[in-house]
């Protein structure tokens, strides 16, 4: 591709709302431009990349046996109704009307479209597993759209859907679906993570999430430097403490803290470990007041609190509501003292392996020291898993410690189990000519999410480092004064023809520009490789290859190359 018959946007600043680097690299090297909240149109630099990302996407999904088709973006509200999401999905949904006034939504996400064609079109046990998958545009009303593509309202996404006579089968099309990404995210060049996850609004007994490791990332995952043992933070379980409670050593005393209303103050004004206070958070749990007790260092985990019995729609109790338990001020409160027939206390593990703790007295300006349960308190109602892991904690597998990180969830691979299915009656005849209900699956990519990621990932101050197989082009020559010298034409074309024939993506830049803005501009859209073709270095029968990063072995420099042997040294590198 020549530049001066492309499109080619760049810019210097990018807008005071981008936030994110790959938002920023993205719109400075237009790949994209905003057209209102959320929505973006990709330009052609942009969706080379898209299309890059897209094919290795579709290659390993065939690969792995899934077949294409399409289903419609927008849906009919009756099947949304079938399974109960139409009234509980939330505002996510982009509901609208047609002309008749009938409710229909743009969808974001096909579990419902894909399990009417399966109710329809299987029948028999022999026409199962099947696994479907589609490319398409997706729409999710995002409250606060940011950060590009990132957290887009328009994405395009990768969604498959499979359907089973049986467990085992699920299992062993997930494990498929597990290793084509894995192929998926390893062909992209990306350092990544699966990561255990929880199932969240999906639904299902089994899922892991894809990451893609970058501080910008939203994520938090736990893993194992020490073994293959890695979850959400939202999932990662933390251990119950291996030494059994102490014994009471002090006695239980009020203590004044006129100003201090955090775990944090409290142990500054008394001198002590951080570890040695314990916090309690007040919910909600229906009408019934349930108290939360963790750790002063801990912060809760709401998705495992939620998990509990009784405890799926918990919500932070209100000031009025806490006065009105505690007779006291947030910021003072405590378990000891409270009435347990009106209140349930459920206790991290770590915090009922505690004594002679520190915690609030139920009494404004007042905390209380050397508290132990047993003596001072009634045992918790429970004992549970209720907070984020740490580092440094063990490693749920028992092979070393929990270290953490963040991530960028680029993939998601959900077991459903019959949960649409049942809902949907989408059944099919056994051996027997028994009806059964399906099992399912559901396996999720974010194309264009992707190539945020990557950016995420990949980028140094001059611009955006491509991997090679995510690139708009693989190589870019620079002919400096194209326009003005035969020599650099002559050069540059016949470069640029025999690299085209030999099937690589080349971008010529034959624009009369600068040779600063040229450099610029292929350092900023991230090209890997670059050759510079210039009337002074041919002189001497020369050009210049610069690679965009240092690879192994290589130190990265500019380096001269003889013109006769630019072809083949440039064929080479790649091919490779």
């Amino acid at each position: 591709m020549r530049a001066t018959q492309f499109f080619i946007s760049t810019t210097k600043e990018a807008p005071s709302e981008a936030e994110l680097v790959s938002h920023k690299l993205m719109l400075r090297a237009g790949l994209i431009k905003r057209l209102g909240s959320g929505l973006y149109t990709w330009m052609p630099l942009g969706l080379r990349v898209l299309r890059r990302v897209e094919a290795i996407v579709r290659e390993e999904m065939n690969r792995a046996g899934a077949i294409e088709l399409l289903m419609p973006a927008v849906q009919p509200a009756e099947l949304w109704e079938e399974t109960g999401r139409w009234a509980v999905f939330g505002p996510q949904m982009l509901k609208i009307k047609d002309r008749h006034q009938r409710d229909f939504c743009f969808g974001p996400t096909h579990e419902e479209v894909i399990t009417d064609v399966a109710r329809r079109e299987i029948k028999s046990y022999r026409q199962l597993p099947v696994n479907f998958y589609q490319i398409q545009m997706k729409f999710r009303d995002e409250i606060r759209p940011r950060f590009g593509v990132m957290r887009a309202r328009e994405f395009l996404m990768k969604d498959a859907y499979s359907f089973h006579a049986s467990h085992d089968s699920l299992v062993a099309t997930y494990q498929t679906m597990y290793d084509a990404y894995t192929r998926v995210f390893s062909r992209l060049g990306l350092t990544f993570r699966a990561v255990a996850a929880d199932t969240g609004a999906i639904g299902g007994s089994g899922s892991h999430e894809f990451h893609v490791l970058a501080e910008s990332g939203e994520d938090l995952i736990a893993y194992c430097p020490d073994s293959d043992y890695a979850a959400n933070v939202e999932l990662a379980e933390a251990l119950a403490p291996a030494t059994p409670r102490g014994a009471p050593a002090e006695t239980m005393r009020e203590v004044d803290t006129p100003k201090q209303t955090t775990c944090e103050d409290v142990a500054a004004l008394l001198g002590i470990p951080l570890q040695r206070t314990v916090k309690l958070i007040a919910v909600m749990a229906g009408d019934k007041m349930v108290v939360a007790l963790l750790r002063g260092d801990h912060h809760l985990n709401e998705v495992k609190l939620g998990k509990l019995d009784g405890m799926a729609d918990f919500r932070l109790a209100n000031e009025a509501e806490i006065r009105a338990a505690f007779d006291c001020p947030p910021g003072f409160l405590g378990p000891v003292g409270i009435d347990r027939g009106k209140i349930t206390v459920i206790a991290d593990r770590t915090v009922a392996a505690m004594s002679d703790f520190v915690c609030g007295a139920n009494k404004p300006k007042l905390h209380l020291t050397g508290v132990n349960f047993g003596r001072d308190l009634q045992e918790p109602d429970r004992v549970a898993d209720i907070r984020n892991v740490v580092a440094g904690d063990p490693s749920p597998d028992g092979k070393g410690s929990l270290a953490l990180c963040r991530g960028i969830e680029v993939g998601h691979v959900f077991q459903l189990g019959s949960k649409y299915s049942q809902a949907m009656n989408a059944t099919y005849l056994d051996e027997a000519g028994k009806a059964q209900v399906m099992e399912m699956g559901c396996y999720g990519i974010g194309v264009s999410r992707i190539v945020a990621a990557a950016i995420e990932q990949n980028h140094d101050d001059r611009g955006i480092i491509w991997p090679a197989t995510m690139a708009p082009f693989l190589l870019v020559i620079v002919a400096i004064g194209y326009g003005k010298s035969e020599a650099v034409q002559k050069a540059a074309d016949s470069l640029y023809a025999d690299l085209t024939a030999a099937g690589f993506d080349v971008l010529l830049d034959d624009r009369d520009e600068r040779p600063g803005v040229m450099f610029a501009d292929a350092e900023l859209i991230g090209i890997p490789h670059r050759i510079t073709v210039g009337e002074r270095g041919l002189k001497d029968g020369v050009v210049e290859y610069q690679p965009r990063r240092a690879e192994a072995g290589q130190s990265g420099d500019a380096q001269k190359l003889a013109l006769a042997e630019a072809k083949e040294f440039l064929t080479g590198l790649l091919e490779r």
